[in-house]
């Protein structure tokens, strides 16, 4: 587990891709801590398993569902990403859970000044946005920040000077694309929402009908 709290900012060494999985390597420092082989690393949001470990940085695996799923596709050497380790137990839960599974993509659509503050707007499709409330949390590659606005098919980020100088988002332009990490309470509720919604409508289809039909046990799965 994360928290989007970034510790430093790395670089992308290569990016080798066999169709869409392969190998990534990335130049870094402070992760480097206390890092082992097997130890998990956000990269831009992404959790990524430690396979080696090199003076000036690691590599690790990455799967075609990761490609697919985030920026990754459209990096390359030379790239700046987020860094962050995996929390540690005792540590200070500085943002949000961030889980580091990628829901999807962004394009930043705007970046406007308001004097000490940067506001983002970013664009993304209808299955992450419903998930996303004012005042709530998302994972900006790999950034926890606080939703300053939603509307239809974009939402706003406002970014202090500190996040900025840390991270790799002033860095973007609009057209670039961001990872997307959703708050994970959120995903849960919506997930229990929907079987509740579920078992209600069939309990009503199986009242209407006066008693258990073959419809409601394969609805059910029995």
């Amino acid at each position: 587990m994360f928290t989007g709290i970034v510790e430093e900012t790395g670089q992308i060494k290569y990016l080798s891709l066999a169709g869409s999985s392969g190998e990534i390597g990335i130049r870094a420092k402070k992760v480097l801590e206390s890092t082992k082989i097997g130890d998990s690393i956000a990269v831009n949001g992404i959790c990524l398993t430690v396979t080696a470990l090199r003076p000036d940085g690691f590599t690790a695996d990455v799967m075609a569902e990761t490609v697919r799923r985030s920026s990754l596709k459209a990096s390359g050497a030379g790239d700046l990403v987020n860094l962050e380790r995996a929390m540690a137990a005792d540590g200070r839960f500085g943002g949000h859970i961030v889980s580091g599974h990628i829901d999807g993509t962004g394009r930043i659509q705007s970046v406007r000044r308001e004097e000490n503050a940067v506001w983002i707007t970013i664009e993304t499709p209808q299955e992450i946005l419903r998930l996303i409330v004012e005042k709530g949390s998302i994972c900006i590659d790999g950034i926890s920040l606080t939703v300053a606005a939603v509307s239809e098919g974009a939402f706003q980020v406002s970014v202090i000077p500190h996040t900025g100088e840390e991270t790799t988002l002033l860095g973007k332009s609009p057209g670039d694309i961001v990872n997307l990490e959703n708050d994970v309470v959120g995903k849960y509720v919506e997930k229990l929402l929907g079987f509740g919604q579920k078992e209600e409508n069939a309990s009503a289809r199986n009242h209407k009908s006066g008693g258990i039909t073959m419809q409601f046990l394969e609805e059910n799965g029995i």
